[in-house]
C-alpha cells in the first residue's frame, strides 16, 4: 500500500510555517528556522518546498480559496447582525494568514505571483462588499444611492484590508499577539462597519453599537 507520509509531511510544513510567520513576520523567519522547528533537515524541507517564495505561495493559495468561498456568503447579507458576522469572519481569516497583513507591502514587492494575484483578492473583495452594502439596502437596513456604492465600499475594503498594519504599528508588542485576537478583530469588524454610521436606519444604527460593544471606543 503505498505512503502518504510526503502529502502529510508537507502539511505539516505549512502549518508551522504559517504559525512562525503569523508569530515572528515573514521577514524574520528563515528555511533554516523553519526546518529547526520541525526537527527536520533542510534537505527534507527543500524536497516539499525547494524556496521560500514557494511556501508563501502555498500558503497564500490557501488564504485565497478559503477568501473566495467565504466571499460568497455576501450575496446572503441583508441585515445588520448579518453583515458584523460576515466581516468577523473576513477578520478571522485574515488573523489566521496575519503575516501576509503585516508584511503586505514587502511581500508584493518581492513576490511577483503575489503581487498579481492581491490584485483579484481586492477586486473580489471590493465585489462583496458592494454585494453586502446592496443587501442593507434591499433589506432596509440603510439608504445609499447606487453612485455612492463603489467609493464607500471602496474605504471599507482600505480599512479591510490595512486594520492588522495600523494595529500593528499602534501596539507592536501586543496588537498582533493571539490573547488580543478577539479585541483586534472586534475592533476591525466595527471600524469597517463603522463607515456605515451615516447612511444606517436608526434602528440598525443602534443594533450596530450594541453589537459592537466596548470597541466602539477603540480607535
Amino acid at each position: 500500500m503505498p505512503t502518504k507520509k510526503p502529502r502529510r509531511t508537507a502539511e505539516r510544513i505549512l502549518e508551522v510555517t504559517l504559525d512562525l510567520f503569523n508569530r515572528f513576520g515573514e521577514p524574520n523567519v528563515s528555511t533554516t528556522l523553519i526546518s529547526a522547528e520541525l526537527g527536520i533537515s533542510p534537505g527534507n524541507l527543500y524536497y516539499h518546498y525547494p524556496a521560500k517564495d514557494e511556501l508563501i505561495n502555498a500558503l497564500f493559495d490557501r488564504y485565497e480559496r478559503a477568501l473566495n468561498e467565504l466571499l460568497n456568503a455576501a450575496d446572503d447579507v441583508r441585515h445588520v447582525e448579518d453583515a458584523w458576522l460576515f466581516f468577523h469572519m473576513l477578520f478571522e481569516l485574515i488573523w489566521n494568514h496575519r503575516f501576509l497583513y503585516r508584511d503586505l507591502n514587502d511581500l508584493l514587492s518581492k513576490n511577483r505571483r503575489l503581487e498579481t494575484h492581491f490584485q483579484y483578492v481586492l477586486k473580489n473583495k471590493s465585489r462583496a462588499v458592494e454585494a453586502v452594502l446592496t443587501g442593507l439596502t434591499r433589506g432596509q437596513a440603510m439608504r445609499l444611492a447606487r453612485e455612492d456604492t463603489a467609493v464607500v465600499a471602496t474605504s471599507m475594503v482600505v480599512v479591510l484590508t490595512y486594520w492588522l498594519s495600523y494595529a500593528y504599528v499602534r501596539e507592536p508588542r501586543k496588537a498582533l499577539e493571539a490573547e488580543h485576537a478577539a479585541a483586534t478583530l472586534a475592533g476591525g469588524a466595527w471600524h469597517v462597519l463603522g463607515l456605515l454610521g451615516p447612511y444606517l436606519e436608526p434602528e440598525a444604527r443602534a443594533h450596530l453599537h450594541a453589537l459592537a460593544g466596548p470597541y466602539r471606543h477603540t480607535d
